[in-house]
């Protein structure tokens, strides 16, 4: 008997993504000012053979390239990053115009082309000059985060109706500044708390300055990357480490934006860290700005236990660190679970993207979701025809695109899904030596090619309909993995 298609929504949104300093390039050019991740990236043993966002995929100099291939693609919406350092440079005062050209021309673009725009502020480039006066610990980058939302509204509010404040802001406070394997390299676990509650009134301040600024048709979002955290097992001491995790990644951010409020169990889980001072009287309130929609990103479930002698703790899902991204919950250990993984080591599970859509589904009712980011590294290479065929990462995105299906079916309110990612391109303190792209570039030249991946996406694009995906050889059975971490975004 025949399996019927899977057909999606007719307005959904079908989209891909990227971010400025991981794309762009031209780092010197138009009055741009080193961000955190320039300073570190040129700081010797933080990134994968010294690999820095200088050039990167050259995106500044190959953008109506970029964006006649995503009309090739037939995606109707496209997520980027503007880069906060190249249209107010030092964080402060007045725009520089050379800066909001690259992206006027970007937007008229994707315009030309039926492309939605669909703009993130914020991913993980603040200006050097803030973080050398205290960075996201200090509550006036919270302030200045607004004036920089009203300048790039300001620019391209006219053009642009769907905005997004901040892009994972678990990654810019926990690796950041606490496990330091993300700029700016910090390890401080208060200073990492502190940046999580400046970083939720950056986006409280910024939609208010958004909502002030834009015409009433536009839709505020914020991305979140948001653990689908497991217990190892149903003993007491491995549900208080799931309970330990969730409220550290997930409910200290959903908690102020969805509720109004911190979760108590966090002040009583950090309480020796800090006493949550930082967090002034009307804070909340403006945290718990209207959202549009939620943008969700993932890519795998996080499994937890309390720590034993069997079982050490481990701290990071990306570069090896002996600091925590977790204040407070030095008790936890993180399990990798046995089957298949991407190139990152992340676990391939379709089924935590549906148990996250129905969560907050019933979490936040009413409110739209929206997946931001969704998409799997593996091992690309060109054959001798130069064609990329990426058999795995098709059968990823149709594992997890069915996952979507069945959530909607099942009640998920699912507006759009932003293939994470467009380009090839600098993965963060891994360098070049993870290619996440659905289009493959050769970092000599530049020259981009559409994997196969791409060419299946765009089927999907166009018609709605969940093509087939690769069938999957046999093969021997798989060794039992190590124990390695899970999380976070790319």
């Amino acid at each position: 008997m025949s399996v019927p298609p899977l057909t999606f929504p007719p307005a959904f949104l079908w989209g891909t993504a990227t971010a400025a300093y991981q794309i762009e390039g031209a780092v010197r050019e138009g009055g741009r000012t080193p961000s955190i991740w320039d300073t570190f990236s040129h700081t010797p043993g933080r990134t994968e053979n010294g690999d820095t966002g200088d050039i990167a995929t050259d995106h500044f100099h190959r953008r109506a390239e970029d964006v006649a291939l995503m009309a090739d693609l037939g995606v109707n919406a496209y997520r980027f990053s503007v880069s906060w350092p190249r249209v107010q440079p030092t964080g402060r005062g007045p725009a520089i115009e050379r800066g909001l050209d690259f992206y006027r021309a970007l937007v008229d673009d994707l315009l030309d082309h039926g492309i939605r725009p669909v703009l993130t502020l914020y991913h993980w480039d603040l200006p050097q000059e803030l973080e050398s006066a205290g960075g996201w610990p200090e509550r006036d980058t919270a302030h200045r985060f607004a004036d920089y939302a009203r300048i790039v509204a300001g620019a391209l509010g006219d053009r642009v109706d769907m905005w997004t404040t901040l892009n994972e802001p678990w990654c810019s406070a926990f690796l950041g500044y606490g496990s330091g394997v993300h700029a700016p390299g910090r390890t401080d676990p208060v200073a990492a708390l502190r940046a999580a509650h400046h970083l939720n009134l950056a986006h409280g301040l910024g939609a208010q300055a958004l909502r002030a600024q834009l015409p009433a048709r536009a839709q505020l979002s914020i991305s979140l990357n948001p653990s689908v955290v497991r217990a190892r097992s149903q003993a007491p001491q491995d549900l208080d480490a799931r309970r330990r995790i969730d409220a550290l990644a997930n409910r200290v951010f959903t908690g102020p934006l969805l509720k109004g409020a911190y979760p108590q169990d966090l002040f009583a889980d950090t309480a020796a860290l800090t006493d949550w001072s930082f967090v002034h009287g009307d804070d909340l309130a403006v945290i718990k700005h209207p959202l549009d929609s939620l943008g969700l990103n993932y890519y795998a479930p996080t499994v937890v236990s309390d720590a034993t002698d069997s079982h050490p703790r481990r701290t990071d899902g990306h570069r090896a660190t002996d600091h925590s991204p977790w204040p407070g919950a030095d008790s936890v250990s993180f399990h990798q679970p046995p089957g298949d993984r991407t190139e990152m080591g992340w676990s391939v599970d379709p089924s935590g993207l549906y148990d996250l859509l129905l969560h907050y589904t019933r979490e936040a009712p009413g409110l739209p979701l929206m997946i931001t980011e969704n998409g799997a590294a593996y091992d690309d290479k060109p054959a001798a025809d130069g064609s990329v065929h990426d058999p795995d990462r098709i059968r990823y995105l149709h594992g997890h695109l069915s996952a979507v299906h069945r959530a909607i079916a099942d009640g998920a309110d699912v507006s759009g899904y932003f293939l994470w990612s467009l380009l090839d391109n600098f993965e963060w303190s891994f360098g070049y030596g993870k290619r996440f792209g659905a289009v493959y570039v050769d970092y000599e030249t530049r020259t981009r090619t559409p994997k196969s991946s791409a060419h299946w996406y765009a089927e999907l694009a166009r018609t709605g309909v969940l093509p087939q995906a690769p069938e999957l050889p046999e093969l021997p059975q798989a060794p039992e993995p190590p124990e390695l971490p899970e999380l976070p975004g790319a």
